[in-house]
């Protein structure tokens, strides 16, 4: 489906111009993908973003605070009467003005695939919270509106999409999984935790488009590979051993299909610096590593390349870098 060494990016960048965001996207990625930019508007950072039309759901822009607070308005009663498989949940602009912008310029091009992005169910509600400050995850019913409206927005996402490329991929983000098991989040169940990630691949792939995932850390890599998505998006540049610990579950997961995303341009302040040898240096090491229990020719056939994580909280010209470093590792190994 992808050829090895496909280059896509995880979501945000730092811009604040939408033009000049989907311009450098559609310039430099193999897979295009709609900007995420934070740093034009709270609305468009990773919770608020997909939070429009949840039930009960407050903001303060200034304080650039969100949560919960149930009331006695007949919000709830509404979302259940409107939401159903066909439910179409839009992303406006004001949440996504980097989404409209792309739209308009992918209509002149001609692109196999395009690629969106959700933020994950996981991180969604252990994100988020009510006004006591309990997490929306530990209340059932808003765990199961939070699910239902994401995979709307996501359907949605696929809809819009769909004309402009043969192939849709949308990557669920869910940052959160490297904290799952620590003692903040004890009351969360791998149970659900997978039940709420296998629902949304399930969702991504009945609308007919690629799921795909990303985790910026450390995950239970179990949880991940049985959530049923096609592509594994993970942080190559700093937590490359812990894939290397599961070498007959990644090995199974390639042979069916799956693809890695190796993240190993940084999108942290160690971009400062690396360059093209050393770049290329940390991959061959990560291959020779990952090599030793997963079969190399599954590895890099099976491969696509990324930044480590978004892009959002580093300069334009930093994200400048991470992008001309993701272009020279391409070139020297394809």
């Amino acid at each position: 489906m992808f050829k090895p060494f496909t280059t896509t990016g995880i979501g945000s960048l730092p811009h604040t111009d939408p033009d000049e965001a989907c311009k450098l996207v559609l310039e430099k990625f193999d897979i295009p993908f709609w900007p995420q930019l934070p740093k034009l508007s709270f609305h468009e950072s990773m919770i608020p973003q997909f939070s429009e039309g949840l039930p009960f759901i407050k903001n303060d822009e200034q304080k650039e605070t969100l949560w919960i607070e149930r009331d006695s308005s007949n919000d709830l009663m509404k979302f259940y009467e409107t939401y159903s498989e066909d439910f179409s949940s839009a992303i406006s602009d004001g949440y996504a003005k980097g989404l409209q912008t792309f739209i308009h310029l992918v209509k002149d091009k001609q692109v196999k695939s395009l690629k969106g992005q959700i933020t994950g169910p996981l991180t969604f509600t252990l994100g988020l919270k009510d006004s006591g400050g309990r997490l929306v995850y530990f209340d059932e019913e808003l765990r199961e509106i939070s699910l239902m409206l994401l995979k709307a927005k996501m359907r949605w996402q696929i809809e819009i999409l769909k004309p402009y490329a043969e192939n849709i991929v949308i990557f669920i983000d869910e940052p959160i999984l490297s904290a799952l098991g620590s003692t903040s989040y004890m009351g969360v169940a791998p149970e659900e935790a997978l039940r709420l990630l296998r629902e949304t691949s399930d969702a991504i792939k009945n609308a007919g488009g690629i799921p795909g995932i990303h985790c910026c850390g450390k995950a239970d890599w179990l949880l991940v590979i049985n959530s049923g998505v096609r592509i594994i998006s993970f942080d190559a540049y700093d937590y490359i051993e812990t894939i290397s610990l599961y070498p007959s579950e990644f090995t199974d997961f390639l042979r069916k299909g799956g693809y890695l995303a190796w993240g190993v341009v940084p999108t942290t302040e160690a971009i400062r610096d690396e360059h093209s040898d050393s770049i290329k240096k940390k991959f061959d090491i990560s291959v020779e590593k990952l090599s030793k229990s997963i079969p190399s020719d599954l590895l890099l056939t099976r491969i696509l390349l990324t930044p480590s994580c978004g892009m959002g909280s580093r300069s334009i010209e930093e994200t400048l870098k991470v992008l001309k470093l993701l272009k020279s590792l391409k070139e020297s190994v394809s």
